[in-house]
């Protein structure tokens, strides 16, 4: 399966703990990462710097949904489930 155009949702929904280029402290849940380019894309796709978390993500049926909204529900939801307990 291949990333929807303009969609962006595995790059914003998640929180990322690991540095990430221009965010050294990584990014929180709900914030765009700042290597998204205007058309939603990853600056750093396939460069050692893109963190192993953002490699892992994979673009599926179940992840992606029928829209961005359905992909930033669904990874919304797995963000949630995976917090450590406050």
């Amino acid at each position: 399966m291949n990333c929807r155009p303009q969609c962006g949702a595995c790059c914003t929904a998640p929180s990322i703990t690991s540095p990430i280029p221009g965010m050294p402290d990584g990014k929180p849940a709900g914030v765009p990462c700042v290597q998204l380019d205007e058309s939603m894309r990853c600056r750093i796709f396939g460069r050692p710097e893109r963190p192993a978390f953002c490699g892992g993500l994979q673009p599926s049926a179940e992840m992606c949904g029928a829209s961005a909204a359905a992909a930033m529900f669904w990874l919304g939801e797995l963000e949630a489930a995976t917090a450590p307990a406050a």
